[in-house]
């Protein structure tokens, strides 16, 4: 039997991503969302409230990067979405992470994030259910310990975690269970 809870945000996974900006006085803001993602072959979509410091950043800098934080930045990656710059100018500092700045977007890359896509605002459009930002990825950077024999980015080393809007939990994920476009192949031939 199934239990009826009306209209909730309740689909999972969520991500758990970090959103890098500048500050007007090129200090760091690191922002955590969980609703955006993908949308295109080059581009991501963020949904975000308007009034957060980070969407100010987005409109004055026109750029921003995306990571995916690891298990082990769970607290500091938390603490992103807890604090607001527009209160707390030290935020990023409080943290003791580390940040460079991109190569390739006026942005910051945190350094201990093992996966970045750096990203420049295409479109913001103001609608009834809040912002969206689309962003093109320019490009992705992923530390050398996530990537596997063959230099490429293995999932499962990137020990990331997930948002559950149900419950407000974190969960780990990392076992490779099946090969996409594969694993279900045999059901083709019914």
């Amino acid at each position: 039997m199934k239990r009826d809870f009306g209209v909730k945000p309740y689909l999972f996974p969520m991500p758990a991503y970090m959103i890098g900006t500048y500050n007007e006085d090129d200090s760091v803001d690191v922002m955590m969302m969980a609703w955006g993602g993908i949308c295109a072959e080059d581009m991501v979509a963020l949904n975000l409230e308007a009034d957060h410091k980070t969407v100010a950043n987005l409109r004055a800098r026109g750029a921003f990067t995306l990571a995916v934080p690891g298990a082990d930045t769970m607290v500091e990656s938390d603490f992103f979405g807890i604090a607001t710059a527009n209160q707390m100018t030290d935020k990023f500092e409080r943290t003791g992470l580390h940040a460079v700045k991109s190569g390739r977007v006026d942005a910051p890359v945190i350094e201990e994030y093992p996966l970045t896509l750096e990203c420049t605002v295409e479109k913001m459009e103001e609608e009834p259910y809040g912002l969206r930002v689309l962003g093109r990825i320019v490009n992705v950077l992923a530390d050398e310990k996530v990537l596997d024999e063959n230099g490429k980015i293995d999932a499962g080393k990137l020990n990331t975690f997930l948002f559950d809007q149900m419950r407000n939990g974190y969960y780990a994920v990392g076992e490779k269970i099946g090969q996409a476009w594969h694993s279900g192949a045999g059901l083709m031939k019914k």
